[in-house]
């Protein structure tokens, strides 16, 4: 009668860690090289990408009544002979890009 109960324990530890292993990683956030990567792919296809950059570490910003967890970074490109800089926001959850503006 002992094994049952401990086949049973070990059973349903093993499925519930499952679900929690695969609950956790639906919640993690993309890596830093990933959002820079994509937002480097999106500013390359109005042309080429000189330099970029960007914060390890994710913060939150409010953008239209929303919160978003996103990652600070930055490209700089040559525009006309002239080297413009950007500064963007990449949701760290999605790598979509959700604000860009231009660096003074």
């Amino acid at each position: 009668m002992n094994w049952r109960k401990l086949l049973f324990a070990a059973s349903l530890g093993a499925v519930v860690g499952y679900l929690l292993k695969d609950q956790l990683e639906n919640q993690q956030t993309i890596s830093p090289e990933k959002a820079l990567k994509s937002a480097k792919e999106a500013f390359k296809q109005q042309g080429s990408v000189s330099g970029s950059w960007i914060y390890m570490k994710p913060e939150e910003i409010s953008r239209n009544g929303l919160s978003y967890t996103v990652y600070r970074g930055g490209v700089t490109r040559t525009i006309d002979g002239e080297n413009t800089q950007f500064e963007f926001f990449v949701d760290a959850n999605t790598g979509a890009v959700i604000d860009v503006a231009k660096s003074a």
